[in-house]
């Protein structure tokens, strides 16, 4: 029998990425984005912009109950190779594309006593009209997105919330990229490299034949596994 098995896993992995290396700070917020997104327990991988104590910020994820997993190639290469940290290459830069218009929906909430009302963060909702194209990548960090066109090979979408495609998708797709677990995925014609909601992901090859160039409906389920559902459009 053989010493060496090789199985296949799908591994939810959230990326961070930090443009600071004050890590009260970097503690304060991510305190508040996990009591937000409920994602203890998170597979993550580090991206930083500025030099920073990388032992020390493994530490700090650590303690809030985050598995650092690795770092980006980068600035933090050299300190995760001598404490042996795996490094994952860097990836291909996009250019960020401004969408056609955004519109933003204020949400109120009332407050206990139901005299008060106290503004809650705002829903963002961004729409683009043209094709995106290769190398391109349109970013929503506040709710949706909604491509009025199709997605070419090489192009990005990645929203908090839903992503909704009336097109043909070829690009990769990043829906509940702060961790909402509730995000949506709708498509015209699924044709996609990647798909991703709250960091379950899915590649090309993976994707079920029976909605592949198909409208589809993706989601996670109570497991967190991603479901393809074909639309009868």
């Amino acid at each position: 029998m053989a010493d060496i098995r090789i199985t296949g896993r799908m591994v939810n992995f959230s990326r961070l990425t930090f443009d600071t290396n004050d890590h009260d700070a970097i503690r304060q917020q991510l305190t508040q984005m996990l009591d937000d997104t409920a994602a203890h327990g998170a597979s993550i991988i580090i991206d930083s912009t500025v030099e920073q104590e990388l032992i020390e910020l493994i530490q700090l994820l650590l303690s809030l109950d985050l598995q650092p997993m690795a770092v980006i190639d980068g600035l933090l290469t050299g300190q995760a190779q001598s404490i042996q940290f795996p490094v994952l290459p860097a990836d291909r830069p996009l250019q960020r594309i401004k969408p056609t218009i955004e519109q933003t929906a204020e949400n109120d909430q009332d407050s206990s006593d139901n005299t008060q009302k106290t503004n809650a963060s705002n829903h963002i909702t961004s729409y683009h009209n043209d094709m995106l194209r290769t190398g391109q990548c349109l970013i929503q960090e506040h709710g949706d997105v909604i491509l009025n066109a199709s997605m070419n090979s090489g192009s990005e979408i990645i929203a908090s919330g839903n992503v909704h495609i009336y097109g043909a998708a070829q690009g990769r797709i990043i829906a509940g990229a702060s961790g909402d677990f509730s995000a949506r995925i709708f498509c015209y014609k699924l044709n996609a490299e990647l798909v991703s909601i709250a960091g379950t992901y899915c590649v090309a090859d993976d994707i079920p034949a029976h909605v592949q160039k198909k409208a589809v409906h993706i989601y996670l389920n109570e497991h967190q596994e991603l479901v393809f559902e074909a639309l009868d459009i």
